[in-house]
Order: structure tokens, then C-alpha cells, then sequence
């Protein structure tokens, strides 16, 4: 499978040279149809009551989101007007608690979602909901985008975090196409467990999965010598160059990730590198 149909959000001025750059380069890459919503985000908190508030408070954040998605949207029809890609732009406005249903609904047709990092200095709380919403709502994988990586076509050196677990499977399979336009596949797999039917030869079946697509893999056996699993896959990915991260999203529940921590939180939030997820 190709990635026909690309799938982006843009819910602030400043995701446009970038985010789009890379959605550009992937279509290009892949004769794929670009899909934006240029999302207006009314950041009122619903069921809750302000001493004062009023009708026409309420009417001005709406009129504000409004005014934020015809600009966004503007603005994104000027950038891939002047691009060789087939798209389509559409605006719309959502409250901070319903983006799941809105971007969910735009999203579950398409290939892949090309997202801005939801975590960093700056960034508005609508971005995590924008991620999940597409991992989780619209069932797409994502490929998260941090701020000022340069848009590659196809990364020469990929790094598969694998685990074994069913979404780290997923996540390989929806990466093929990348996959198998890499140089260099590294699979990693950090601290294997003792007792398990892949424990004499961990990632093995996974290699021999991915030869039969005739991806170039190589299996790199890692310790667990920093207290993240996250800090040993980017260590690791500094090292060998990576370009791109291949990884399972939401082993746990994302209630579980948002009070606790865990690998997904903490690759959204640290990683200079794009990182491709599915769940």
C-alpha cells in the first residue's frame, strides 16, 4: 500500500512553511492528494461557569476561532497553490473538548496524518488532542513533525523501537512504504524479556517480516542504561544517524501515559526527529 491520500491540521500560523513542506514532499514522493483542515480552536473550557460571563463573551472566542480558521485557511490555500500537489483545504471551528469528533471525521479516509509535535515552549494545548484524535478517532497512523526539521522525501536510516506488542506491529505494517524505500532499517529492541518465544532471537521475526518486503534490516539488542526506554532509542538513534522513528503509540491507556509517563508521552515530547506512529 501507498500513501494516497495525506492528511494535515493547522491550527496556528506557524505550522505552515513547515508542516506543509513535509506533506508536500510526501505527496510528491507518492502522487498523493493533500487533505488540510485549517482548524479554528475556541480554548473556552465547556461546563464550567465564569462569575460574569455572558452571551456575548461566549459569541466573541467563537467569532475569534472563526476569524483564526478563515486565516489559516487562506494562508494554506496561498502556500499549495504555488505547490505541484493535488489538495483540498477546508476550515472549521471546534471547542478544546470536541476536537477528537472533528478531527476524527476528517481524518479516517486518509493514509496518513502529517502532524505538528503536540509538546514544546509555546504550543497550544489543542495539539495533543489533535494527535490522539487521529491515532485514536480517525484509526490513521501519524507522523509527528518537530519544528525546523528539514522534509525529506524518503529517510535514508530508520529507527523500529520494537516491542512485540500488537501496536508496534501496526505501526510497522503502515510504514512499509517508507520502510521500503530506506537505506537502512534498524530495528531495536530494548531490554528483551528472559522468558518469551522470541527470547533467543529477539526482533528476528520481525527481520523476517520485513526481508520478505524487501526492506534492509539490521537487529540491534539494546540495554536498558538510561532510566527512559525513550532516552535509549534516541541515544541510539543519535548514533547511528537516524532520520526517521518507527514506533507503537499507546501501549497503555493514554490516561495511564498522561499521569504517569510512558514511551509514547515521552518520544511526543523529547524527540528532535520526526516520529511515525500508529496504534
Amino acid at each position: 500500500m501507498a500513501f494516497k491520500t495525506l492528511f494535515s491540521v493547522l491550527t496556528d500560523p506557524a505550522q505552515i512553511p513547515g508542516l506543509l513542506d513535509q506533506t508536500t514532499t510526501i505527496a510528491r514522493k507518492y502522487d498523493a492528494h493533500i487533505e488540510v483542515l485549517a482548524l479554528g480552536v475556541d480554548r473556552t473550557q465547556t461546563g464550567y461557569h465564569y462569575a460574569g460571563t455572558n452571551a456575548l463573551v461566549v459569541q466573541e472566542t467563537l467569532t475569534r476561532a472563526h476569524e483564526e480558521a478563515k486565516s489559516l485557511e487562506d494562508s494554506a490555500d496561498k502556500y499549495l497553490g504555488l505547490q505541484d500537489v493535488r489538495w483540498g483545504v477546508e476550515s472549521g471551528v471546534s471547542q478544546l473538548a470536541d476536537i477528537g469528533r472533528h478531527v476524527g471525521l476528517h481524518a479516517r479516509f486518509s493514509d496518513l496524518a502529517v502532524l505538528a509535535k503536540p509538546y514544546g515552549e509555546g504550543l497550544g494545548l489543542e495539539l495533543e488532542a489533535v494527535v490522539e484524535a487521529a491515532l485514536f478517532d480517525g484509526g490513521v497512523p501519524v507522523l509527528v513533525m518537530p519544528e525546523g526539521v528539514t522534509a525529506l522525501p524518503t529517510p535514508k536510516t530508520v529507527l523500529v523501537a520494537w516491542n512485540e506488542s500488537p501496536e508496534a506491529l501496526r505501526t510497522v505494517r503502515a510504514a512499509l512504504p517508507i520502510l521500503k524505500q530506506a537505506e537502512r532499517v534498524c530495528v531495536v529492541v530494548v531490554d528483551p524479556p528472559a522468558h518469551g518465544p522470541s527470547r533467543s532471537d529477539p526482533g528476528g521475526m520481525l527481520s523476517q517480516f520485513l526481508a520478505r518486503h524487501d526492506v534492509k534490516t539490521e537487529i540491534d539488542v539494546l540495554s536498558k542504561t538510561l532510566p527512559r526506554v525513550s532516552d535509549v532509542i534516541l541515544r541510539h538513534a543519535g548514533d547511528i544517524n537516524c532520520d526517521l522513528v518507527v514506533m507503537g503509540a499507546y501501549g497503555h491507556s493514554r490516561f495511564r501515559e498522561a499521569i504517569l509517563g510512558g514511551a509514547t508521552r515521552d518520544m511526543l515530547e523529547l524527540s528532535p526527529l520526526p516520529v511515525f506512529m500508529a496504534h
